[in-house]
C-alpha cells in the first residue's frame, strides 16, 4: 500500500506533522508513538498548541478527526486514509451513497455443436434480489418506522480507537437510518433474499473454451439505489465423440475397410451442421490421408472454416474361411509371405 510513492509521501507528511506538533502536541497514533501526547522525539516537549487547537484537537474536543486537517494541499487526512484503504470509505466502513451490486461469475458447460453453431443453454444461478415482502425496507407488512436510535438516522456509526474515528455501517438499521417496529418475516429485516434464478444463455457461434458473455444488470442488487451488478458467464466447451476443432476448421475421423481403401469408393460424411456430403476415396488410399470439404467448418465474424476428414483403415480381427482364402490368394498373387 505504501509502496506507492505519492501515498508514501502523504503518509510521511502526516507523521511529520504529528511528530513536530502539527496536531497541537497530540499524535494521531496515540501516546507512545512519535509525536505522542507529551513529547517530541528524544523526549523533548513539543510546541504549544496553536490557535484553535486547544487540547490537541482543532475543534477543541478530545478526539482526533481526519477531515479537520489538510496535509500540504493534499486534502484532509480522511482523504489520505480513504485512498489508502480504497473504495473512498473510512477503514472498516462502506462508501456513502449508492453502491454497485455484486457481480456473479460462473462457468457454463456448453455442448460442442452448440458452441460451434450458436444456440441457447439453460443455467440456474443463485443471486441476491430485493425481498418481495418488504421491498427492501426490512419491515413487516404494516410496520411503522422510527429513526434508528443507534446512529440517530445517519446510517453509520463512528468508533473511536487510539485517537482515530472509524466509520462503519450501522449494524442496527443496516445503513437505512430507520428501524421498523417489526422485522420482515421473509428476510429478517435484511431487505434482500438469496434466490435461484433460471436463465437461457445465448451462446454466440464459434464460442470456445474461455469465451465469456456479460449480462449487465443481472447480478446482485445495488445498495442505496445503486445499479445492480453483472453476471459473467465463462464457457467450457464439452468434447464431441465425432468432431474436433482446430481454429475454425472442424476435424472428423472416418474408418475405411481394406476393400474401400484398396479399390476406392464413395463415402457419405455428416457435417457439423448435420448436412451429409459425399467424398470420393481414390484407390490405394493409405491410413492418415486427409480430405478437405471447403466451407463446412465453423463460421465466426464473417469467416468460415473447412471440414477436414481423416481416414483410418480398419483391419478385421477375425475372418471367415472364405475371406481368409481370398486373402491368401491375394497374398500369393502378389508374392507376399505370411
Amino acid at each position: 500500500m505504501l509502496g506507492d510513492a505519492a501515498k508514501r509521501k502523504q503518509y510521511d507528511e502526516m507523521r511529520r506533522l504529528g511528530a513536530y506538533g502539527g496536531f497541537g502536541g497530540a499524535s494521531p497514533f496515540g501516546a507512545g508513538h512519535p509525536g505522542g501526547s507529551n513529547a517530541r522525539r528524544g523526549g523533548r516537549p513539543g510546541p504549544a498548541p496553536g490557535p484553535g487547537m486547544q487540547g490537541g484537537n482543532p475543534a477543541g474536543g478530545n478526539s482526533f478527526r481526519f477531515e479537520d486537517f489538510d496535509v500540504g494541499g493534499l486534502g484532509g487526512l480522511g482523504d489520505l486514509f480513504s485512498s489508502m484503504f480504497g473504495n473512498g470509505a473510512q477503514p472498516g466502513g462502506r462508501a456513502a451513497g449508492p453502491e454497485r451490486g455484486q457481480s456473479v461469475e460462473t462457468t457454463l458447460d456448453v455442448p460442442f455443436r452448440t458452441a460451434a453453431l450458436g444456440g441457447k443453454v439453460p443455467i440456474e444461478l443463485e443471486v441476491t434480489e430485493q425481498c418481495p415482502t418488504c421491498h427492501g425496507n426490512g419491515g413487516a407488512p404494516g410496520a411503522t418506522f422510527k429513526t434508528c436510535p443507534e446512529c440517530n438516522g445517519r446510517g453509520v456509526v463512528s468508533l473511536g480507537q487510539g485517537g482515530f474515528a472509524v466509520t462503519r455501517t450501522c449494524p442496527v438499521c443496516l445503513g437505512r437510518g430507520r428501524v421498523p417496529s417489526q422485522r420482515c418475516p421473509t428476510c429478517n429485516g435484511v431487505g434482500e433474499v438469496r434466490s435461484r434464478k433460471k436463465m437461457l444463455i445465448t451462446v454466440p457461434p464459434g464460442a470456445d473454451t474461455g469465451s465469456k458473455v456479460r449480462l449487465r444488470g443481472q447480478g446482485g442488487k445495488g445498495a442505496d439505489g445503486g445499479p445492480a451488478g453483472d453476471i459473467v458467464i465463462n464457457f467450457q466447451v464439452a468434447p464431441d465423440r465425432f468432431f474436433r476443432r482446430d481454429g475454425l476448421d472442424v476435424l472428423a475421423t472416418v474408418p475405411l475397410n481394406i476393400a474401400q481403401a484398396t479399390l476406392g469408393s464413395r463415402i457419405s460424411v455428416r457435417t457439423i451442421a448435420g448436412k451429409k456430403v459425399a467424398i470420393r476415396i481414390p484407390a490405394g488410399t493409405a491410413a492418415g490421408k486427409r480430405f478437405r470439404v471447403p466451407g463446412q467448418g465453423i463460421e465466426k465474424e464473417g469467416r468460415r472454416g473447412d471440414m477436414i476428414v481423416d481416414v483410418t483403415i480398419n483391419v478385421p480381427a477375425k475372418l471367415t474361411e472364405e475371406q481368409e482364402k481370398m486373402m491368401r490368394d491375394f497374398a500369393d498373387a502378389g508374392g507376399m509371405k505370411y
